[in-house]
Formats: C-alpha cells, structure tokens, sequence
C-alpha cells in the first residue's frame, strides 16, 4: 500500500492525539505526584489536607479546585497544580508563607498555636518549615481570620522598629498592644478607625519622649484617635 507524503502529517496528528488522549485517562497514583518548592511539606500532607483520592484518572482531577482547598488548608501564599501528559505527572509548586510572630488562635473552646506572616495569615505549627521556627519576639493572642487585615497593618506600622511585643484580640474584639516604649496602647473596637490609631502611636511617642514622661507612662488610650489619653504611674 502506498502512502502519499501529504497523508503521513495526518496520520502521525492522529496517533498523536489518540495517544495523549489515552495518557489523560490514565491513573495517576502516589509515584506520579511531584512536589516543588517546600519539601518538608509531604505528598501526604498534600492528601490529608484535601479531597484528592489517589489513583484517580489524570483527566479527572480538578486542579483550580485542588489549589483553592490546600492554599486555604495549608496556608500557603501560592500553589500551581498542573496535569501533564509528557512526562506523565500531577506537579505541584508550592510557596509558603514567612512567619513573623508567635500567635494562638481559639476555635469552638480549642486553641490552636502556630505562626502569623506580614499578611495577617495565619500558619499552622506544622505547615512551617524547621528553619523558620524562630525564636520571635512578636506574639498574638486570640489571632482571628477577619483580623487578618489588622495584624498585618499593625505589623506595618512597626516595621521600622522592633518596639512591638504583643497583639492581643480579646474574645469581644477588643484589641490592645504591648510594645517596649509605650508599654500598653489600647486600641479599642472601631477597628474602621485603625489607620488613624496607628499613625497616632509614632507622633504621640516622639511627644512623650520630648517631655520626659515615658519612664512613668502605664499605658496610652487611643481607643477614640481624636482624644488620646495617657496614664503615667504615681508613686
């Protein structure tokens, strides 16, 4: 049989196609699974902590949903799952986030204990590598996922010192700071109001030091940022 050169393009796309398409509906198992980026986090964290059921067919696995759940589950900052066919693999990147605080978070009467990183996130104790574990000098307390946003603008305010000690969130959200200059500085509920309290701290501690009240000071109310109150200590 003879087979004329403008056929065999052809003939290859076809078997191309028909070959890739029976590697899509094969199933992927532990040993197709790789990871990059982070390698203390296992393939096995990446099972327990979401719906994938291994072996499961390639073409059937759904990645966008896939990096939604281990994104949220593991704290990750970035995931990309892709399906590839040649080699025939589900590669996983991960980024992880950097912690920078201690922080313990109460969930239904449990506590939980981990980490918090510049974005208000916070990371499972588990979920941080070994090397990260530090011994930080920031601590949060009653860390909640809708003050993410707070911590981290918090953190902001102080990355040009290292004056912060203590985020505390109580059970009702009230929030108070423990810092090494101005000791305690109540911020209070209107949480609408934080920027304003926050760039309050730096020119109301410049004032305190010029008049020499800071060895005496017990703590600073800014709960209302438009009339900010001190307590000095009398002997």
């Amino acid at each position: 049989m003879i087979i004329y050169p403008k056929y065999i393009g052809l003939l290859f796309f076809l078997f191309l196609t028909s070959f890739l398409t029976l590697r899509s509906y094969k199933e992927v198992n532990l040993d197709n699974l790789f990871v990059e980026g982070d390698k203390f986090i296992t393939k096995k964290d990446l099972i327990d902590n979401s719906s994938l059921e291994l072996p499961k067919k390639l073409i059937f696995i759904k990645t966008r949903y896939l990096e939604k759940e281990l994104k949220e589950n593991l704290s990750l900052k970035n995931i990309s799952i892709n399906r590839r066919l040649i080699p025939f693999q589900l590669k996983i990147y991960l980024q992880t986030r950097i912690p920078l605080a201690y922080a313990e978070s109460k969930k239904l009467d449990r506590k939980f204990y981990g980490y918090v990183d510049s974005e208000g996130v916070f990371i499972p104790k588990e979920f941080v590598s070994p090397k990260d574990k530090n011994i930080f000098s920031i601590k949060i307390i009653g860390w909640k996922k809708n003050f993410a946003e707070i911590v981290s603008k918090i953190f902001k305010a102080y990355e040009n010192n290292n004056d912060l000690e203590l985020i505390h969130i109580s059970s009702d959200e009230f929030i108070f700071l423990e810092e090494k200059v101005l000791k305690k500085i109540l911020l209070g509920y209107e949480h609408s109001k934080i920027d304003a309290k926050l760039n309050l701290i730096p020119e109301i501690k410049k004032q305190l030091k010029q008049k020499n009240i800071l060895k005496n000071l017990e703590s600073l109310d800014i709960t209302d940022p438009n009339n900010p109150k001190i307590k000095v200590f009398k002997p």
